[in-house]
Order: C-alpha cells, then structure tokens, then sequence
C-alpha cells in the first residue's frame, strides 16, 4: 500500500486510516486528552495521553475487546494513588492498558501503592499522525511520561506506539531512563485487560506449547490469584483463544524476554466484573521479584506487539 497509489482514490487519506485528536468531556473523563487510531483494517483504539499514553478502547473488526471497569477512563486529578491503604490504584484501572511501575510494581509496600506510581500520569505528547511514506505505512505516536521526586526518583518514560495501515495489530516501544543523580530500583507490568465478549466460557492462554491459563469460567465466585510463569528465551508469544460459533478469536501478546523474562496472569471474572488480565513483566515473584537497578544515566528498551485474528465473538 502506498501513497502514490492510494492518494488518487480519495479526496483525503484520513478517509482510510486515522489518528485524531479528541478532548473526553463527560463525568470524571473530562478533560481527559486522547487520540483516536483507526487503521482502516479491522482495528480500531483510543490511546489515553492524558493517563500515561496507555491504551483505553479496542474495537476489532467492531467488536469490543477491552475491559472496562466502573471507573471508566477517569481524570488522573481525580486518583488518588495511596489512598485507599495504598490501593488508590484500583480507583482509576479501567482500559486495554494500564503501564505499572517504574520503580514498583505489584501489592502495597514500604509506602509505596499498588502498582506504583506510574499508572494514570498524564503524558507529555511529542508526535501524533499518519506515515504513509514508509515502505509499510503506520499509524503513530510518541511521547513521554516522568515519575519524579525531588531527593528521589527521577524515571522518564519514552513511548511509541504503531499500528500498521490496514492491519489488525500495534506495537509497543518503550524505553525507561534515569533521569537522576542516584541509582534508582526499577520495575515495570504491562497490565492488558481483556473483557467480554473477548473472553467467554472456554477462552484459555498459551505461552509457547504450554497452556497457563483456561479455560475460563465467567460468574466465578471470587478472583483469581495471580501466576507468574518463565517466558523462555528470545520473542515470547501468549496467545488468547476464545472459541466462538464460527470460529476461534486469537489475540496474541508478543514480548522481548531479554527485558520481559516473565509473564503474570490474573482474573476477576465476577459477576459485574470479568476482567482477565495478560501482564509480561520485568520481575517474577517471591526470589525472583526483586527490582533491577537502573545507574544515572542508563536506560532499559522494551518490546511488545499485540495482534487480533481470527472470528470476533458476537455479543449476546
């Protein structure tokens, strides 16, 4: 697909693929900035700038795959992240993507909240739009996010998000750097959250030949705990089926375990709930979950790709 071949068609190449810009005006949404990807494939997604560039809606093929809590896409002002015992997290989780870390992750500790710090900071944008001049034309955009303390932490986010003209799927790119004087811990969950009809009675996961999870159950009677598997060596690939009446739906999870060496799963499928979660991370549990440590001036590159194939679930 190029622009010397497509341009002629259309009055506008934005009639075919997309990124706008768009304030969220309703309720504790509001004032929330945020940029509408349409690749004009089957694969359409909101990135959150104003939470962090994470990512909030997906549509495949016009069917939801996210889950969304109550909360929906709240105004980071109105989050508070050590509220709560240091459970202010759960304030504000809601969407396909919430980026936990950077220099804690998981269950309260030492003063820090659950998920640390991070989740639902507004991101600084730098670029936003449409490359049609590559060799494989892409939807883009960057910026960066910065968790900082004067006499503490100073870990500065760099992000890119892609997704490929006419396809179903985006990457990620992200790269994590000390910003400060002093060495710093470091850590960071990718929490991605799927939602019906994405994930129904007999949806499982597989990482490599191994299933890990599944198959599901909705309306269970409590959550899941979380488990933390090894994800090998090289590009890891977690994949999600959820077998449908004209065929299976697969959502794969593709992560570098050169700095991802893990992969964490959880769900609450509750009723009113049903929220079941792929999380590749930098630490394992117990032995295994102790953060690295990031000297001034050095920095850390992650990788991740998500792709949706197959038959999406109807609804109902």
């Amino acid at each position: 697909m190029k622009r010397a071949d497509i341009a002629p068609l259309v009055g506008d190449l934005r009639q075919l693929a997309s990124v706008r810009r768009v304030m969220l005006l309703d309720g504790p949404e509001a004032g929330v900035e945020a940029l509408l990807f349409s690749t004009g494939g089957g694969l359409d997604f909101t990135v959150l700038v104003g939470r962090g560039l994470d990512i909030g809606t997906v549509h495949y093929r016009g069917v939801p795959m996210a889950w969304q809590s109550a909360a929906g896409f709240a105004h980071p002002g109105l989050i508070d992240r050590e509220g709560d015992g240091g459970r202010g997290f759960g304030r504000g989780f809601s969407g396909f993507l919430v980026t936990c870390g950077l220099d804690h992750i998981r269950q309260p500790r030492d003063g820090q909240p659950l998920h640390g710090r991070l989740p639902f900071t507004p991101a600084r944008l730098v670029a936003a739009g449409e490359d049609w001049d590559r060799e494989h034309p892409v939807l883009y955009c960057e910026g960066e996010i910065t968790q900082a303390r004067h006499g503490g932490e100073v870990l500065r986010l760099r992000r890119r998000i892609e997704a490929p003209i006419g396809g179903t799927g985006l990457s990620i790119t992200d790269r994590v750097d000390n910003c400060g004087p002093e060495p710093q811990a470091h850590a960071v969950l990718y929490h991605f959250n799927l939602g019906y009809p994405a994930v129904q009675d007999g949806t499982v996961v597989s990482l490599g030949d191994r299933r890990v999870a599944g198959p599901a159950r909705l309306g269970a009677e409590a959550a899941g705990a979380a488990t933390c598997h090894r994800a090998g060596t090289g590009m890891a690939e977690a994949v999600v089926t959820t077998p449908g009446a004209d065929g299976d739906l697969s959502i794969r999870f593709g992560f570098d375990t050169d700095t991802l060496p893990f992969l964490q799963l959880w769900e609450d499928l509750r009723p009113r709930v049903g929220v079941f979660s792929i999380e590749p991370v930098s630490t394992g549990q117990g032995e295994d979950g102790a953060p690295m440590v990031l000297a001034p001036g050095a920095m850390r590159r992650y990788q991740l790709h998500v792709g949706f194939g197959g038959e999406p679930p109807a609804i109902g």
